[in-house]
Order: C-alpha cells, then structure tokens, then sequence
C-alpha cells in the first residue's frame, strides 16, 4: 500500500524533502531559545550584565526569526506536496478507472469510486500534509527537548520520560479503539453518497410519486449512520484531553517543587528551572501533536486502503502482445459461446450460442426480459469476455484486436441512452471528434433527428443539461444513434434504442439504414415485432439460448415465441402509434 501511495508523490518529491528539513530548523531554533533565556537570567539579570543581555536577546531575536522563515517556508513546502499528492491520486484512481471493463466496474459501486475520489483523497491529502509538517516537527521537538533537558538536569527530567511513557501507552490504546470505527465510517458514507446520488438523479419520480418525506427519512438514516460512528469515535478520542492536561499540570507542579528544592541548596539555578519549565511544554505539546498525527493517520489508514483498492485494481480484459489494429468487415460468427458475469456462478447466463451473421446483414434480436440479449451483443464489442467458446468479427477472434480499434467500429446505442452538458454538436462528436457539422447534420437526418433540432431556438448549438434533461426520452434516442452513426461503423448494434419512438418514426429510421449504410452490419434487440419483423434475419432468444434463427416468415412457421409474440402484438390490430406520435 505504501509503495503504491508513494508514486504519486512523483514530481513533488522536492517538497516532500524539504518539508521536513525546514521543520527540523524551525526545531532547532526553538530549542536554542530556552539556553539564551537562561543565559540572561543567569548571566545578565542576575549579575546586572546589561550589554550580556544586549548581546544574547539579539542572538534570540535572529533564532526567532530563523524559526519563523523556516515555519513559512515548511508550510509553503507541505501545503505544495499534499495538494499535489492529492491531485495525482484522483488523476491516477480517474485514468486506472478509465481502463476497467465493465467486469472490474461491477466490483465498486458509483457511490464508493465518488468517496474514493472525493472524501478518502482529502483525508489522505489532509494526512499526509501532517505527517511531513508534524510528524517530522513533534518526534525532533521531543528528541530535543528531552536531550536540552537532560544536559541541565537528568534528575528532574526523569519526570519528563515517565510522562512520555505514560501518555504513550494511553495513546496507543486510544488509537487501538477508534480505528475500528473510523474503517466503518466511510462504508457509511459510501451509503450516503449513494442515497443522495439516487435522489437527485431520479428526483422527478421522487416529486411525481410525491415521496419526498420517504426520500428524507432514507437521507437521515444514512445521515444519522455516519453521524453515530463518528460520536463511538470522537467519545473515545475525547479522553486525549484530559490525559494531556493532567500530565501537563502534573509535570508543571512536579518539576516545580522539586527544582525550587533544588535551587535552595543551590543545585539549580533559577534560569535552569526556567528553561525547564519550557522544554517541559515543548515536550507535551510535541505529544498533543502526535496524538493528533494518529488521529489523522487512524483515519486516513481506511482511506488509504480503498484508493489502494482502485489502483491496484487491474482491467480484467487487455490487449494481446501483438494486437491487429483493422477489422476487415462487419462479419460476426458465435462458436460454441459460454458466458458468466461471475467465475464463481453455477448457471452461465449464455449457454452453448453458435451463430454466424454476415457483413452489411440486418438481424432483430428478441426475447423476453431476462433472456441475456444485452449479454449477447455485449461480447461483440469485448465488453466482456466469454467463458467459453470465441466471438469472431471480421473473421478474426475479438480477442486478437486492439480494444480501440475493435470498439470504434463496433458502435452501440442503448436503451437507456446519456448525453453529457454540452451543446448537441459536441455531444454528437463523441462519435467522430473531427466531424464537421454537415457530417452531423447528415447524420441526424439518417436517425430522424434533424425533425425537432431545427425547431429548436439554437438548432445545433443548443445546450443539453447534465443528462440531457431538457429533450424527451424519444429525441435523446435519436441523438445517440446519429452519435452511433458518425463513427462509422463496421457493426452497428441498436439496443433497444428506439423504444420511446413511434413506429412511424423507427421505420423511417430503419429504411435510411438499409438506404444509406448497407455495408454495415444492424443487429437491432427490440421487443417490438413491427421493429424487427423487415430484417434479413431474426434472433429468437430464450433464457440465455438461441431458440431459434431465421427470417419473420420462418420463424413464423417454425418457432412457437416468436409466434406468440406476434399474435400478441398484432390481435388488437397493431401498434397504436403506427401512423404517428412523437415527432
């Protein structure tokens, strides 16, 4: 885990160096003040030495100012090698998530990876600045002052290494307790992170089904859960304080009874005891301060495992060693196919798939719900891996292609489509990023798009909100597939991304297809008949199987769902948005 914190410290390294060396100086210093202030007390005061006095209170005044340029310059220092820190681990976890395969994302919730980038980085940035600023500052300060008191009097700072032992032990337990629940804490952010992400995502459902009250009760108890293992911690930490304070006071007095003891018989002098006086404090408060880098360290530590979590975490699915970078054709051919999500699941979700499509064909796909359609067509593109068996495209096995390659030919439209804030030209040039705006506009006409974008005031220059909530689940269909279509593709697969369209509009859709990309390969998942009923041929899936492969007429004759879909579909004399509907 450390090894893989440590290189994102990367280039500021520097800093990270010189922290420390700025904290040992601005130690030094302070540590010398408490020698002058005895040499005044003991040589100038006492004595009436006035040009002593002179002389060591300017040697003080250039320590205090040479302990103050190097707290700046610490600071500076730390504050530049955390932030950084904390930026190149949010760039690291965001480019490592980049790379997973949906496999690898199905392992984190979208919840925990916002924690993760958000939440844990700060914890760790917060850390690690502490670890360079008083984690270097306190053990040095303590060392020192110990050794400073030692040389005056080793008796009385006896007092001080019982303290140290003490509080020390104390500590120890403390920490022993709180890290379990601080490991605890951020699960419960993780929950209230997703809560919040749900509400606002789905918060016209929650306003049209009017449960509002619902929502803030399922927000509070999220809240309260997070709310409550803070207090278990925070009650445990609290006794710090105490602890601290008692052995201050207790320090003070025991030093101060002994040493005035000892200045009576003149085994002491009076700036001695002052001086003291002051390592004593130096000292509690170097322990005030490592108790707070346990804290800090006791949270941080679960915050630390899960971003180690996500960068360490390795795509399940990578290029080979030597990777073909063209795909010959929109071909596709299943051997023998097994598919699982998981490694460990007894039942594969598709089981012995053997079928062969030809480039430039149009092949329905339908099935009822659960019967791994999307599972299908998702091996084409290598979103998964099968379990068994091959996937071919272009006559060549998925896995011998460059990801990139084979993805930019294989273009998907999903059912539930997303369109990111931007205007729609450069939501549309996700497909081709050099598309100029005939390309898109030729596009849009292809996916009957181009109806409603020249209505709009702005026409293509028009902003879509996150998510595109300002276009209708129909229009937001459309956009996608003219998006699909600027790629260009060899295969083009269509996952049930006409739905929210009238039949009218998704023939008119389906006839530019077959006018205008012939040589592309169209398989087109639908639970419409009328969808697919025109295609060369048409896939008949049934719980993970292939029940049946052929054309509307064979199928027809042939295969006992697809006839019931059909009859069911057309007995009340057809869809009824045939002739119309959203335009």
């Amino acid at each position: 885990m450390i090894k893989t914190l440590g290189a994102q410290i990367k280039e500021f390294k520097r800093d990270s160096i010189l922290t420390p060396i700025f904290m040992i100086l601005e130690v030094i210093m302070e540590m010398i003040i408490p020698l002058l202030m005895a040499s005044i007390i003991d040589e100038g005061v006492e004595k009436g030495n006035i040009r002593h006095i002179c002389i060591v209170g300017g040697c003080m005044i250039l320590a205090a100012l040479g302990g103050l340029f190097a707290g700046i310059m610490g600071g500076k220092c730390a504050a530049n090698a955390s932030a950084g820190f904390a930026r190149n681990l949010r760039n690291a976890m965001y480019e490592n998530i980049q790379t997973f395969s949906f496999s690898n994302i199905d392992k984190f919730s979208t919840a925990g990876l916002i924690t993760r980038l958000t939440t844990d980085v700060s914890n760790m940035q917060n850390a690690y600045q502490m670890l360079l600023r008083m984690f270097t500052r306190a053990p040095s300060s303590l060392i020192c002052a110990m050794i400073m008191a030692f040389s005056i009097n080793a008796r009385l700072s006896l007092i001080y290494l019982a303290a140290v032992i003490l509080l020390g032990g104390c500590l120890f337990l403390i920490m022993s307790h709180t890290t379990k629940y601080f490991q605890q804490v951020f699960k419960k952010y993780d929950e209230l992170n997703a809560s919040i992400q749900e509400n606002v995502a789905g918060i016209r459902v929650v306003k049209a089904y009017v449960r509002e009250d619902y929502e803030n009760k399922k927000f509070s108890k999220a809240s309260k859960n997070v709310y409550q293992m803070f207090v278990k911690a925070e009650k445990i930490l609290t006794l710090n304080s105490p602890l601290m304070q008692f052995t201050v006071y207790g320090c003070i007095l025991g030093i101060s009874w002994l040493g005035a003891k000892m200045i009576v018989v003149n085994s002491l002098t009076t700036g001695e005891l002052m001086s003291l006086l002051t390592y004593c404090m130096n000292i509690l408060m170097s322990l005030m301060m490592l108790s707070m880098i346990f804290v800090m360290v006791t949270m941080s530590m679960a915050s630390a495992q899960r971003i180690t979590q996500v960068l360490n975490e390795k795509a399940d699915l990578v290029n080979p060693e030597q990777p073909v970078r063209e795909v010959r054709d929109g071909s596709i051919v299943f051997e023998n196919v097994d598919f699982s999500y998981k490694a460990e699941s007894k039942e594969p979700v598709l089981k012995d798939i053997n079928l062969k499509i030809h480039a430039g064909e149009t092949v329905g796909i339908i099935g009822g719900t659960g019967s791994a359609k999307s599972s299908l067509v998702n091996l084409i593109s290598r979103l998964y891996d099968v379990t068994a068996g091959s996937v071919q495209v272009g006559g060549l096995d998925v896995r011998k292609y460059d990801m990139e390659v084979l993805r930019n030919q294989v273009a998907v439209v999903l059912q539930k489509n997303v369109l990111f804030s931007g205007t729609i030209l450069e939501n549309l040039r996700w497909g081709d990023k050099k598309a100029s705006k005939e390309e898109c506009i030729r596009a849009c006409k292809l996916a009957c798009a181009d109806e409603f974008i020249e209505k709009l005031p702005d026409g293509y220059e028009t902003y879509i909100e996150q998510g595109g909530t300002n276009v209708s689940g129909g229009q937001k269909q459309r956009l996608c597939i003219a998006r699909a279509l600027l790629k260009k593709p060899k295969i083009l697969i269509l996952d049930d991304s006409t739905s929210a369209v009238d039949t009218a509009t998704d023939a008119k859709i389906r006839q530019a297809f077959a006018q205008e990309i012939p040589g592309t390969t169209k398989l087109i998942i639908a639970q419409r008949i009328s969808s697919i009923q025109n295609a060369d041929r048409i896939i008949v899936m049934d719980n993970g199987k292939v029940d049946g492969f052929g054309t509307h007429e064979e199928l027809l004759a042939s295969n006992k769902i697809y006839r019931e879909v059909y009859e069911s579909q057309t007995q009340g004399g057809g869809d009824f948005d045939e002739n119309g509907g959203e335009k």
